[in-house]
């Protein structure tokens, strides 16, 4: 049996043996009984512990210490993969007989009271002959090592197969192949192999050989339909009854009709010529066939009620981006809604905090406003989130933080501000401490300061000011 190796159209093995298993769920005359591990019996007696006087003679390295091993007469037949698959070979048995030596009288016996250690125990323990053959066993699955025998069954090229069979994980040819020897000629891992793929379920076993590739001649049959003509279903149930011993088993007419069209498609079919190539000076690059190309031929209808929808559009999406970008610098204020839980007042960010009984106001700059927010003025508070306001002006007051730390009111509204019950007439400023109480047309709020981020400000300011 020889294999090329540049693996084209080659003969990979006897792969009759894998008939019965490629066929079990469509061929009824197939069977997997053929491909079960024969029974392995041995004549080899029944190993014993050896005496005190047997040990000794080892010991002292006598040619009767060999006796006891040469005596047991062995009988071993092997079951190889190719005989599991097809190809009988079997080992001649051996049988050797050799007459014990006497031990004398006066030899004297040794008691060995030492128990054997642990690793002579281990040396001892013979190496399981499966262990290298079944190491990568876990990356191929069952499904695989059927696709793999259904593949070069229909080809008779890994290459093929390496390239139209999709495995379950991604394979080398040069892993195929390895594969491929190792279910011929590996006794351990062909019975494992075939095992698992006996116990395959029905439907996994026919979605693989759904999955099959076409043999040329299948492919020639293909060929016989022309690609001028329309071809239906029945056209390919006909061909199917009538050549049923070259399609494989697992075919249907749809899946003939489906490989046609694809022939088709990439111009596979005996009767499509495939148009050369132009070779010379007359070939046409890109540059001449961009010129060639006339625009006017490729540009779109003028439709001007669809420019005019698109430039509405565009208009009013600008307009909301300068809206949104005029509104980003008012944006000074953050407003938070009043619960039940008492959440901390302020962060690093938040200087000061205007409270009333529903909403809260974090201040975060240096200076803000107040009043009734309308479609064409803002503030950054706006007192009707907090309740009744249209006794409010539109900007009723600005709180403004000093240097130093100190925040001052100034009433800019036409009703006065109250402050601690002082009243602040439109015009003038006032010192605001914490805890201290506004007023603002029946709307009262609790002003908060704080402390920790003011002082942090202070110090920074005195040292600025030690600074010569």
């Amino acid at each position: 049996m020889e294999l090329s190796p540049s693996l084209q159209s080659v003969n990979l093995g006897d792969t009759d043996g894998f008939s019965g298993l490629l066929g079990l769920p469509l061929d009824q005359g197939h069977s997997l009984d053929a491909l079960a591990t024969k029974r392995r019996s041995s004549s080899r007696s029944i190993k014993r512990r050896r005496f005190d006087d047997e040990l000794v003679e080892s010991s002292l390295g006598t040619p009767g210490a060999l006796g006891p091993k040469l005596a047991r007469a062995r009988t071993q037949s092997l079951s190889s993969p190719a005989l599991e698959l097809g190809m009988n070979t079997t080992m001649p048995s051996t049988s050797q007989v050799v007459t014990p030596v006497m031990i004398p009288e006066n030899r004297q016996r040794r008691s060995s009271s030492k128990p054997s250690t642990s690793s002579g125990r281990r040396s001892r323990r013979p190496r399981h002959p499966h262990s290298v053959a079944t190491k990568d066993l876990g990356r191929w699955k069952p499904t695989d090592d059927l696709a793999l025998i259904i593949g070069v069954q229909q080809t008779n090229d890994l290459r093929m197969v390496h390239r139209g069979i999709k495995f379950s994980c991604r394979f080398t040819v040069q892993e195929l192949q390895q594969r491929w020897y190792a279910l011929l000629y590996d006794p351990a891992v062909s019975r494992i192999a075939v095992a698992a793929m006996r116990n395959l379920h029905p439907d996994l076993i026919a979605s693989v050989q759904s999955r099959a590739l076409f043999s040329k001649a299948e492919e020639q049959l293909l060929g016989t339909i022309k690609s001028t003509t329309q071809p239906t279903i029945e056209t390919f149930q006909e061909m199917l009854a009538q050549n049923t011993h070259i399609f494989y088993p697992s075919r249907t007419a749809k899946s003939l009709l489906m490989h046609w069209t694809l022939m088709k498609q990439y111009s596979l079919l005996p009767d499509q010529t495939v148009q050369p190539l132009p070779r010379g000076e007359h070939i046409l690059n890109f540059t001449d066939a961009e010129e060639m190309i006339n625009d006017a031929e490729l540009m779109d209808l003028h439709d001007e009620a669809l420019e005019r929808e698109l430039a509405l559009a565009d208009r009013q999406s600008k307009k909301e981006i300068r809206y949104l970008e005029n509104e980003l610098g008012r944006w000074q204020v953050l407003v938070d809604t009043v619960t039940g839980i008492s959440p901390p007042d302020f962060d690093n960010q938040t200087l000061a905090v205007l409270r009333g009984r529903l909403v809260r106001y974090l201040m975060r700059s240096k200076e803000i406003t107040m009043g009734r927010s309308t479609h064409d003025h803002t503030v950054d508070i706006d007192l009707s989130l907090e309740g009744p306001a249209w006794k409010v002006s539109r900007r009723q007051g600005t709180i403004r933080m000093r240097n130093n730390g100190d925040f001052f009111l100034s009433s800019e509204g036409k009703r006065a501000i109250y402050v601690d019950g002082r009243a602040i007439l439109a015009g003038n400023k006032y010192r605001l401490n914490n805890n201290s109480v506004l007023e603002i047309a029946g709307l009262r709020f609790v002003f908060l300061i704080n402390q920790d981020l003011m002082n942090v400000i202070r110090q920074e300011v005195i040292k600025l000011n030690l600074q010569p």
